[in-house]
């Protein structure tokens, strides 16, 4: 069998005209490590599927202890941000040579654990996770026992792991600013999972806005408890029977912010002439409903790319040190009502 394969890798460099060692790399899912140009993966995994020759990826896997698969959790594959997210994951981890685990936690502490103990019993080279539970402690320890992880969207201050993120702070005063600049006062804020880093980062730079502008925080004007839609339509229905009610909704989350553009439809109010509305996440269909969205843009395909550089980096034997932030994006369109 040994013999075979060998005389395959040599057929196919001597068709292409390349080294037997550019042939076993690219097959074995190396050819990024290693620089080996797309073009050149592409003839030679051509070439390979033409003669009917595949790598024996068990009998590899055995004999280096790697399953070339990485195992990836996330709180909602609903919410499209994840799912965008989950797809640049599989897009990047697939150029490298890796499959993907997919695992959905659902917002839920418990399922998150039983998530990564199936991944650890499937044996993952490494795992990609946005955590919903505060499980820092128990990712440290798996960390320092050696199992590759990144922590994408969602990080813990207090323990020090790999992670990749939005700059949701600068994200949620920028938008926060926005606001007060076209003269609301009485902004509502929906936020998400209280204890995430994402929310409370976000909330952070509500808050600066705010105070940078001499306007003291209203905390009943604080609200929610999750990042679901439901969330978003029942507080945006109670804020609009406050009286007065806010001028203007900052919404911390796609899904809160579609639940609180059914309840505004609901009590008959118009966006923005009623009530403005100003999300942090933005969705390739915010610009064709009635009102087109304001939102706050996260780069998925970015924050995808960087969470598999990060955990490729560690298999590698090189793993950076720290977190990665990147910049958003306001995408200012016809949601945030001028007030005179």
């Amino acid at each position: 069998m040994g013999d075979n394969k060998a005389a395959s890798l040599k057929s196919i460099a001597a068709e292409l005209g390349i080294s037997v060692s550019v042939v076993s790399r690219v097959l074995s899912g190396k050819a990024r490590q290693y620089r080996i140009s797309e073009k050149t993966e592409k003839r030679v995994q051509d070439e390979a599927v033409r003669l009917g020759f595949a790598p024996n990826q068990i009998a590899s896997s055995l004999r280096l202890k790697k399953t070339h698969t990485i195992g990836l959790i996330i709180p909602d594959v609903s919410n499209s941000f994840f799912s965008s997210v989950a797809r640049f994951v599989t897009i990047e981890a697939r150029k490298r040579g890796y499959s993907i685990i997919l695992c959905d936690s659902q917002e839920d502490a418990r399922t998150e654990i039983e998530a990564i103990r199936l991944l650890q019993n499937r044996s993952v080279d490494g795992l990609i996770i946005s955590p919903v539970g505060q499980i820092g402690d128990l990712l440290k320890g798996l960390f320092d026992g050696g199992l590759p992880l990144v922590l994408l969207d969602r990080y813990f201050p207090d323990v020090e792991l790999p992670y990749v993120t939005s700059d949701n702070v600068q994200g949620a005063l920028a938008a926060t600013d926005y606001l007060i600049e076209r003269g609301h006062r009485r902004i509502a804020c929906i936020q998400g999972l209280p204890d995430s880093s994402t929310n409370m980062d976000r909330v952070a730079g509500y808050r600066a806005a705010m105070e940078q502008h001499g306007i003291e925080v209203d905390e009943t004007q604080i609200v929610g408890d999750d990042f679901s839609e439901r969330n978003g339509y029942v507080e945006t229905k109670l804020l609009l029977q406050q009286q007065p009610r806010p001028t203007a909704i900052f919404s911390l989350g796609n899904l809160p912010t579609f639940g609180a553009i059914r309840a505004i439809a609901e009590e008959g109010l118009s966006i923005p002439e009623d009530i403005s509305l100003l999300s942090f996440d933005d969705h390739y269909y915010s610009a064709f409903l009635a009102a087109p969205l304001t939102a706050v843009a996260q780069s998925e395909e970015a924050i995808g790319l960087f969470a598999v550089k990060l955990l490729c980096n560690q298999l590698a034997g090189n793993p950076t040190v720290g977190g990665v932030s990147l910049a958003t994006q306001l995408n200012e369109r016809s949601s945030v009502r001028v007030l005179g």
